[in-house]
């Protein structure tokens, strides 16, 4: 039956959020820092970044391994106008990052360069203006807009959706203890992870 492979990329993007979110945990964070010294404070989200690309692959594997049926193409002339979205929410999503700090995100910085005093400052430009997870948000874009969707397709961008979801609001707690009042007014001011205000 073409769905069941549905319920096994369900399953893979379950273990990978599960991973995924514990090895960004603080817990497991100070735990290596505890057994590996301060050394792991420096190249800890570098290793991070490259586990979590790696963990893609057999996800990966999953999706196009597992049985699949599709489930519609987005007809013309809608499909170039969904293209169109796609190249702007990847062009979007690019800036973003670059936004970002790319060599921080990268969990690059921290090796290559020394300490930077007051680095860890609260981004509310560019795109961080009109919402407080753009990347989030740009990949809401990438994922839904997608011209072909299968079942396979399905399950995994829905997967996909809730991990983030999920993990937006856990970095939401992380960036409220780390900024305070500051991060309390940007909430107040900035959508969450759709760049429209509902009150």
């Amino acid at each position: 039956m073409s769905q069941s492979g549905f319920w096994w990329v369900l399953v893979a993007c379950a273990i990978y959020g599960v991973i995924h979110s514990a090895l960004a945990s603080s817990t497991v964070k100070d735990f290596a820092e505890r057994k590996l010294g301060s050394r792991a404070k420096r190249i800890y989200r570098f290793v991070y970044v490259i586990f979590a690309c790696a963990a893609l692959i057999p996800l990966a594997v999953v999706v196009l391994a597992a049985p699949d049926a599709r489930l519609y193409i987005i007809p013309a002339p809608w499909i170039y106008l969904a293209l169109a979205l796609q190249v702007g929410a990847l062009a979007c999503l690019v800036y973003s990052l670059l936004q970002d700090k790319p060599m921080q995100f990268l969990g690059l910085a921290p090796i290559l360069f020394p300490p930077e005093k007051g680095a860890h400052k609260l981004n509310t430009t560019g795109f961080n203006a009109w919402v407080r997870h753009p990347l989030y948000f740009f990949s809401f874009v990438l994922m839904w807009l997608f011209p072909i969707m299968t079942w396979n397709l399905l399950a995994l961008f829905g997967g996909l959706t809730v991990y983030t979801i999920i993990g937006s609001l856990l970095e939401e707690r992380r960036l409220l203890k780390e900024f305070g009042t500051q991060y309390k007014e940007y909430q107040k001011r900035t959508p969450w992870l759709i760049p429209i205000k509902f009150n």
